[in-house]
């Protein structure tokens, strides 16, 4: 021990050391604690060896330090010091991408509703403090957070007395601020992005600004949906990607929007992939809408993502295992992080930049096999009109749709996976890490994420030199064929509003393939394949093609029809009708025509005429008869049945965004 007090300094690097080693190695060996599912037998072994190893560079610093082997104590304590920083390093590693997939799980069961008191640009009021005693308009829908609790509980925790006004849309109380009719409304926090894409609201980030904005946690309705003991990822499982769309950067203030949806089904056992993008128009039951009214799928996204799933799942028959919401401004930032994405673009397009800008910001897309940067790749992603006033006639003269877009998000979703096989640096994957823990969110628990490491452990072990993930994952598109329809949404919006009203044939065809991938139905054995050497083979869309009966029946108009046939009309359909006026022919109808009649219970039809029964006696009394209650006749009586529309091979929407509906 004199030569230990002789020695002060040896023998204060020799305690440094051996702190750093044990500190090191314990903080590694919890970090990869975490890795649950991941090379388990590896991570034992290595733990164990480690906490061996340590033990004999202590007993050794020991027993050096007290006999003084100067030259051997040294190589010891630069091998502590070697070890212990090498596992603090890798430590610290592992423990950041497990808390980034740990913030991008989201297993708590609660969705954050956010709702903004918004005014005109030009009232001199610039916070909540400063506002008059003006009315303040909120939606009459009792069960919206956003539009009707959340404005509810600003008003009584700030003591406002300001008397509230009730409006049954988003759009009537923005028109009503519009036309100076009320000076303060309660929207949706992101109403900028819900609304700036709608012809005539355009501008309305411009004419508008936000004094005061409360979120609110809710925890979810569907008590079943427990993800927390949701089946590992080694089993087949299906996983909806929700696109968000927000003017802030992450993902905790953006709303998801229903026009931007891909359900997969994925097989790890066979590693075959089955994809669908929903259009945004399809006509189908919403989940949480009283009675689950049909309505435009766009629409349940404001209520959520349960709302979402549960709408997919009712009517596609399958169940979704997995959700994964991604902020378009994040798809910028991988892709660029990625060094961007080779895609064929078939046609030269312009598209606004990721914070919907135009003039200067446009982005400009060439024909062609090329690399995209984010924004272009996020522009292709999200095309669906040519845009010819916003660009020259270079970058519109070509066709797009909803269907379309939905092929080029597939084709960026497939780009980028090509991208991840071949990450080789750690800055990358830093990056990377940023990226997604800022721009993504699922319901997966933490576990379960690390879990798909083995699958694609074994996604790369069987690839066999293959470059295109198209090949390796077997990936089968699938497509929901449907027709045009223009439906007055009666009970939502009272608008006419364009849809997509699609073939239950098509949407059985879909579920099916889903089924199969998954395990749940057994797979048709194809035996006979025919071919032709001079024509290029095309892999099946299942679904595109398969049409079948229109079970879509529209109230028809009944002006100027007899109240005879009305009554019969009604009579065979299960609506209940009231008349008023005389007993002429129809003037006028309380629901419009164009209406789903599975939505309409009763109606109220205003005949001309008196009381008394009119009879005509030829033709030329009949347009007298029709002159004077001041309409025109009918030419022919509707038949009773839904009115033909005649479908195009893929429907071009031209119609605006709509407005919110409430359930």
């Amino acid at each position: 021990m004199k030569k230990l007090a002789k020695h002060k300094l040896l023998f204060i690097l020799t305690l440094i050391s051996i702190f750093v080693l044990f500190g090191g190695a314990g903080y590694l060996i919890f970090t990869i604690s975490k890795l649950n599912n991941i090379e388990n037998t590896l991570r034992l072994v290595g733990s164990i060896l480690l906490g061996i190893i340590c033990l004999i560079l202590f007993i050794l610093s020991i027993r050096f330090l007290n006999k003084y082997k100067k030259v051997k104590l040294v190589i010891v304590i630069v091998l502590m010091l070697l070890i212990g920083g090498v596992s603090i390093f890798a430590g610290y590693n592992v423990d950041k991408v497990y808390g980034a997939l740990a913030k991008v799980s989201d297993t708590s069961g609660y969705t954050t509703y956010s709702s903004s008191l918004v005014t005109l640009k030009d009232n001199e009021a610039d916070s909540i403090k400063d506002i008059d005693n003006s009315e303040i308009g909120i939606l009459n829908d009792t069960t919206s957070y956003e539009g009707n609790i959340i404005p509810k509980e600003v008003i009584k925790e700030q003591k406002l007395k300001n008397k509230t006004k009730e409006y049954t849309s988003y759009i009537a109380m923005i028109d009503a601020l519009y036309a100076e009719e009320i000076d303060y409304i309660f929207l949706p926090t992101n109403y900028s992005v819900m609304f700036g894409n709608m012809e005539g609201y355009e501008d309305i980030k411009d004419k508008t600004k936000v004094l005061l904005t409360q979120t609110k946690k809710v925890k979810d309705k569907d008590d079943n949906r427990d993800t927390s003991n949701s089946k590992a990822i080694t089993e087949p499982f299906t996983i909806l990607l929700m696109g968000v769309d927000s003017d802030a950067e992450g993902i905790a203030n953006g709303s998801f929007n229903g026009d931007s949806l891909m359900l997969i089904t994925f097989n790890p056992k066979t590693l075959s992939t089955t994809i669908l993008s929903i259009p945004r128009d399809s006509y189908v039951p919403i989940a949480c809408f009283s009675g689950q009214r049909k309505n435009k799928i766009t629409h349940a996204a404001w209520q959520g993502e349960e709302c979402m799933m549960d709408t997919i799942e009712n009517f596609l028959d399958v169940k979704i295992d997995y959700y994964v919401k991604i902020n378009f401004a994040g798809v910028v930032q991988l892709v660029d992080t990625l060094g961007g994405v080779e895609i064929d673009v078939p046609y030269n397009l312009c598209e606004q930049n990721s914070k919907r800008q135009w003039g200067n910001n446009t982005i400009y897309i060439e024909k062609g096999l090329q690399t995209l940067n984010g924004e272009q790749a996020l522009a292709y992603a999200r095309n669906r009109h040519p845009n010819p006033g916003k660009c020259s006639s270079k970058w519109t003269n070509y066709t797009s749709n909803d269907f379309i877009r939905g092929e080029h998000q597939q084709e960026v979703v497939t780009a980028l996976l090509n991208k991840f096989k071949d990450i080789n640096s750690l800055d990358t994957v830093y990056k990377l890490l940023d990226t997604i823990s800022n721009n993504m969110v699922t319901n997966m628990t933490t576990d379960q994420i690390l879990s798909l490491y083995n699958v694609f452990k074994d996604v790369a072990s069987k690839s066999n030199g293959m470059n295109d993930m198209n090949d390796v994952l077997g990936i089968q598109r699938l497509k929901l064929n449907g027709y045009d329809a223009r439906i007055y949404d009666y009970g939502g919006t009272n608008l006419s509003l364009y849809n997509y009203v699609l073939y239950d044939d098509s949407v059985k065809a879909v579920s099916n393939a889903m089924k199969e991938n998954l395990g749940k139905k057994k797979t048709k054995v194809i035996k006979s394949f025919s071919f032709d050497v001079n024509t290029p083979y095309e892999k099946e869309v299942i679904g595109a093609d398969v049409t079948g009966d229109r079970s879509l029946i529209q109230l028809p108009n009944f002006v100027g029809q007899t109240l005879d046939y009305v009554r019969s009309y009604c009579s065979r359909n299960g609506i209940s009708l009231s008349v008023k006026g005389g007993n002429g022919y129809v003037l006028s109808q309380s629901v419009p025509s164009g209406a789903n009649i599975e939505d309409v219970n009763s109606i109220t039809v205003t005949a001309g005429g008196s009381t008394n029964t009119t009879t005509i006696t030829d033709e030329e009394d009949e347009d007298e008869v029709l002159e004077d209650n001041g309409i025109v006749p009918t030419p022919e009586e509707p038949k009773d049945e839904e009115p033909v529309v005649t479908p195009p091979e893929q429907p071009e929407e031209t119609e605006p965004e709509e407005p919110q509906i409430t359930g």
